[in-house]
């Protein structure tokens, strides 16, 4: 079992910046990908960056260039900094550690960018 504790987000205005930690506890961790899914309200939960151990950095389109995540495997934390928000980054971010076939989510922590 993993078990997470999420912090970050909240309220930005269009052009802000946010950004989220998450902190997975439980055996192996430090060797499994992590990131962050998202989900808009009314619609499907989608990946929108992962950081292997090693540090391979993986991003949606739409967030390239505006997104970074990082990783302290030491710590077994990501971190997902968010600039240039935009109102369509409004969502619930769910951190996740995938390890083979399962995928350990976190309870997910609210971004709000006004309109």
């Amino acid at each position: 079992q993993v078990q997470f504790v999420e912090s970050g987000g909240g309220l930005a205005q269009p052009g802000g910046s946010l950004e989220l930690s998450c902190v997975a506890s439980g055996s192996l961790v430090n060797i499994y990908p992590m990131g962050w899914y998202r989900q808009r309200t009314g619609e499907e939960r989608e990946l929108v960056a992962s950081i292997s151990p090693t540090g391979n950095v993986m991003y949606v389109d739409p967030v390239k260039g505006r997104f970074t995540i990082s990783r302290d495997v030491a710590r077994n934390t990501a971190y997902l900094q968010m600039y240039s928000l935009r109102p369509e980054d409004t969502a619930a971010y769910y951190c996740y550690v995938k390890s083979g076939s399962t995928t350990y989510w976190g309870t997910g922590t609210e971004v709000t960018v006004l309109s």
